[in-house]
């Protein structure tokens, strides 16, 4: 029986050893310094990207790969056998990578064994996604299974990410310049989520990063009560705000697996440094 292959984007934010052992396959994404073009977790890491960052006046942009890129990918391992292809990818109404892919899929006109799937998340909350659907086909599940098992963990999963400073939701225009500022003189922290469409929102605004934090533990025991929990925490380029986030959702749910994970540079254009996430589902 053929095993399926699991393709997915950089935004997912997959550590490249885990990537490497579950052999998922990744298109990135870029990111633009002026005229210096970048691939995401390709040619410039988190590390890399959050020291240039520091160093540059301006915001940089990201893009989206192309069709002709996406077909490539599946071309070359519809290549390497006839195994179906599952391809999981940033939120439709974040980004255009999800419809890119579909148009390779459309341009491919069914030569390649091939299901698009529309993650209606970011970052590791698509990484949640590819490497359970990794661990899945490697035991032998099917894609329809596959599928199954991923809708269901769709509808499950939560996402609550703190930002540590309102500069870059400002730069990317996702707030007015006067309620950054107020916001920074403030000490305001906005808990910020992912809604079941697939769009950033705010959730609460909190006073200082350790109200904050207390303040997700709260949302997660509304969400899951006792529940047992799988979770990653990410961060971009701040281990101490990530291991402070571990230690508080050690203290408040049985834990069935901790991870960590780094904030890759498209993400981070727009999250900023400092950002710290937990994503998380029932086990």
């Amino acid at each position: 029986m053929s095993q399926v292959r699991v393709v997915t984007d950089s935004t997912a934010d997959i550590p490249a050893d885990l990537r490497k052992a579950l052999n998922i396959e990744m298109v990135p994404l870029k990111v633009h310094f002026g005229t210096e073009t970048y691939r995401d977790s390709v040619d410039m890491g988190s590390a890399a990207f959050f020291e240039k960052l520091a160093s540059v006046s301006s915001l940089p942009t990201t893009s989206q790969p192309s069709p002709v890129e996406f077909m490539e990918t599946y071309k070359r391992l519809a290549e390497e056998g006839d195994n179906p292809i599952l391809s999981i990818h940033l939120s439709s109404h974040m980004s255009g990578t999800y419809q890119s892919a579909l148009l390779a899929q459309s341009m491919l006109e069914d030569t390649v064994n091939l299901t698009v799937f529309d993650s209606l998340t970011a970052s590791y909350g698509i990484g949640m996604l590819a490497v359970t659907a990794a661990e899945a086909a490697k035991e032998g599940k099917s894609r329809d299974e596959i599928v199954s098992m991923l809708e269901t963990i769709r509808r499950e999963q939560k996402i609550y990410f703190l930002v540590d400073t309102l500069e870059y939701l400002q730069k990317g225009g996702r707030i007015g310049k006067a309620a950054a500022l107020l916001g920074s003189l403030l000490n305001i922290k906005p808990i910020l989520s992912i809604s079941d469409d697939g769009e950033v929102f705010s959730v609460d605004k909190v006073r200082g990063q350790k109200k904050a934090m207390a303040r997700i533990m709260e949302l997660l025991k509304s969400d899951y009560g006792d529940r047992p929990l799988h979770v990653t925490v990410a961060h971009a380029n701040n281990i101490p705000y990530a291991e402070e986030m571990s230690v508080l959702l050690k203290e408040h749910f049985t834990i069935q697996s901790l991870n960590y994970a780094e904030i890759g540079p498209v993400v981070g254009t727009h999250a900023g440094p400092g950002a710290v996430a937990a994503f998380v589902r029932p086990a």
